[in-house]
């Protein structure tokens, strides 16, 4: 005789059969939509240094809108004080010498479409071969087997120890005895093929890429240099595009070594001209709603590149491989 056994399941006491479960925490009522202390905290201090670190941009922007002679006299005002553009038209060089002086201009001139293109031009020049460059001995760290290659690797990141002021002298002599002093190269050379930071950079997302890859293309009857070219390049553009912006702003905001090489005026830089700009003070200070519109003006550039490449930055700074 043969018996059967129930499989049903057994009840819970005090619930009702087919009554379910709440799924999550969101079904408890309203009191979970309540914003918690924490979270409300952190948006107060994220707001707060917000605030702190837009705030010189802001007053920037207003000394720039400002005429000189009501700068002291309403330093309180949060808002521009005698709102005029005579600033901006003094530093396009739109005035003459006696209507910079009567709007208290400090009378000299700054010749802002030369050192803008100057400037252009070796913080291009300087990202160019400084990125392609360090890409190629990024991948010869990463993927070329040789002899003595991690110590190498290990004494060249060793560099990023040692301040920049430190090596300035010497680099200063060299290119003063290669007689490229006052040109671009003399400007460039220093940081055109590598620095430690771009190598390892690039080598730390060339380690994640798939030696398959790599291998297929060697296949096909590709070599070292057209695999690089054709495969690791076209593969890593999301690093290399962050390392190009970081390297331009880096070239764009340099300041001594285009003061120690840079001294004529055909290769004199945007912020070598802006110090100069803010030393001429023949009515005893400086014009500085014109170094505030000229530094404004100076920074739009770099800004409008980063509004156009941030997200890409923000999204491969922690890269970790190929998705």
């Amino acid at each position: 005789m043969s018996t059967t056994t129930s499989t049903l399941p057994a009840r819970v006491p005090g619930r009702r059969a087919g009554a379910q479960r709440p799924a999550s925490a969101a079904a408890r009522g309203p009191r979970s939509r309540r914003p918690r202390a924490g979270r409300v905290l952190g948006w107060l201090v994220m707001a707060v240094v917000l605030l702190v670190t837009l705030f010189p941009f802001y007053w920037m922007l207003r000394t720039a809108f400002s005429t000189n002679a009501e700068l002291a006299a309403q330093a309180d005002n949060l808002g521009p004080a005698g709102f005029t553009l005579d600033a901006f038209r003094r530093v396009f060089g739109l005035t003459t010498l006696e209507e910079s002086l009567a709007q208290g201009g400090a009378g000299g001139r700054i010749n802002f479409w030369l050192y803008l293109r100057n400037s252009v031009v070796v913080a291009t020049a300087t990202t160019v071969g400084q990125v392609f460059f360090s890409a190629m001995a990024a991948y010869a760290f990463a993927r070329l087997r040789w002899r003595g290659r991690d110590t190498t690797f290990a004494v060249f990141l060793s560099a990023l120890m040692v301040p920049g002021i430190f090596t300035a002298i010497p680099n200063f002599v060299l290119i003063k005895e290669l007689g490229l002093l006052n040109t671009f190269p003399g400007l460039v050379l220093p940081t055109f093929f590598m620095t430690p930071f771009a190598v390892f950079f690039l080598r730390q997302f060339f380690l994640g890429i798939p030696r398959e890859v790599e291998e297929a293309a060697m296949i096909d009857g590709a070599g070292r240099a057209r695999t690089f070219l054709r495969v690791i390049l076209p593969m890593s553009a999301a690093p290399i595009t962050t390392l190009a912006v970081l390297t331009y702003i880096q070239a764009w905001n340099e300041y001594f070594w285009p003061l120690l090489v840079g001294q004529s005026d055909d290769v004199r830089v945007l912020t070598v001209a802006l110090g100069i700009f803010r030393s001429q003070t023949p009515q005893g200070s400086p014009d500085w709603a014109g170094l505030m519109a000229a530094t404004l003006v100076a920074a739009l550039p770099i800004v409008l590149l980063f509004l156009a490449l941030g997200r890409r930055i923000v999204n491969s700074i922690g890269f970790s491989g190929i998705k």
